[in-house]
């Protein structure tokens, strides 16, 4: 698939529809994408701590769980729009991913969504937390928030605090305007941490080219570095944001995404 392509299918409603619209929308896009399960997976709904999840068990299960947080601008995803990407995680691995079904704004606050992630964390004791876009913000923020310090996998997540002068370039699916307008719906309850923190001691980072989010992100690798972390660091050529969801049919985030799943394998083997 060419990425103009990519960008044409996963271009949703204008702005200004009702969230309910878009979510409509954005979760019949991704059923009308969504592969069958590799062979041999088990996939069921639970509750852990009373928060709704998906487990994912490859048919060959190595011990230790990995916790995924998706994306969706914390108002929009869910276990079944980001259930492709995390099916295949798990079988690459070969661990048990345990993707969050946390609350979405503007129905709960980025607070309650935060201490949705933050239960299923306590209560699972993953070796891995991984998330994208809104959702690596909120593995950002369980691990500065908590006693968890394992392994952060961050794909082109939000970090810092936005603004018009730290922000890269418009892009397509994601602008400037997109994200100030976001985050200004998630700040009030978004906990008061610098983004030159490391959030752990050891952390992979998959980014884009074309994302507003890629140089702060940048800045923040290079700062997390300095303050003596550990950091993977990728960057999928041509790819915008969303692309995850294309990587079985965008070569350069087909390669990108091999990549940083190699990167949490080895990190996992040798902890």
């Amino acid at each position: 698939m060419r990425i103009e392509d990519f960008i044409h299918q996963f271009s949703l409603t204008e702005a200004e529809a009702p969230v309910t619209t878009t979510r409509r929308e954005y979760e019949a896009l991704h059923a009308s994408r969504r592969r069958a399960d590799p062979a041999g997976m088990r996939v069921r709904d639970e509750r852990v701590a009373d928060v709704k999840i998906r487990r994912f068990q490859p048919a060959r299960c190595r011990s230790g769980v990995v916790v995924y947080l998706h994306g969706g601008g914390w108002n929009l995803g869910s276990v079944d729009s980001h259930h492709g990407i995390t099916a295949d995680l798990a079988e690459r691995l070969q661990r048990e991913v345990v993707s969050v079904d946390y609350r979405l704004l503007p129905e709960a606050s980025y607070a309650e969504a935060l201490a949705d992630c933050h239960a299923v964390v306590e209560t699972t004791a993953p070796v891995a937390v991984i998330g994208d876009s809104a959702g690596g913000r909120l593995a950002i923020d369980v691990a500065h928030g908590g006693e968890w310090q394992g392994l952060l996998g961050l794909i082109y997540p939000v970090v810092g605090t936005p603004t018009a002068a730290t922000l890269g370039e418009d892009a397509p699916l994601l602008s400037r305007a997109d994200v100030l307008s976001l985050w200004q719906m998630a700040a009030p309850d978004v906990p008061a941490i610098p983004g030159e923190r490391p959030p752990t001691p050891t952390i992979e980072v998959l980014a884009v080219e074309r994302d507003p989010l890629t140089r702060p992100l940048e800045t923040a690798v290079e700062a997390w570095r300095q303050a003596g972390a550990s950091v993977g660091y990728r960057r999928a050529p041509g790819m915008v944001h969303s692309a995850l969801h294309g990587h079985a049919e965008l070569p350069p985030m087909q390669i990108a995404w091999q990549d940083f799943c190699q990167a949490i394998e080895r990190r996992l083997e040798g902890s």
